[in-house]
């Protein structure tokens, strides 16, 4: 992967658009990274990988949170609420 300096990155930028097309295009500031340039396709694929993942992280989440309330239910079925006995309302 090609690296420049946002300086560099200012004065070739036309350049740098079509470099990506091939590979991404790390821009430093500082020494430190702080941008990429991708391809359309590159992103489209990027953004397609993070909704999977937020996908799959809400499932595991939910899963999680009916699995919670199925023990919290099967408790409050063996010994009842503790609302009713233990309620300050």
């Amino acid at each position: 992967m090609q690296t420049l300096s946002s300086v560099e990155a200012q004065n070739r930028f036309g350049q740098l658009i079509d470099a990506a097309q091939r590979e991404p295009i790390g821009i430093t500031r500082r020494g430190r990274p702080v941008a990429f340039i991708v391809s359309a396709q590159e992103m489209e694929e990027l953004l397609e990988a993070r909704r999977l993942r937020d996908g799959v992280q809400a499932s595991a989440h939910r899963q999680w949170a009916d699995a919670c309330a199925e023990g919290w239910n099967a408790v409050n079925d063996q010994i009842g609420s503790f609302a009713d006995e233990h309620s300050t309302l």
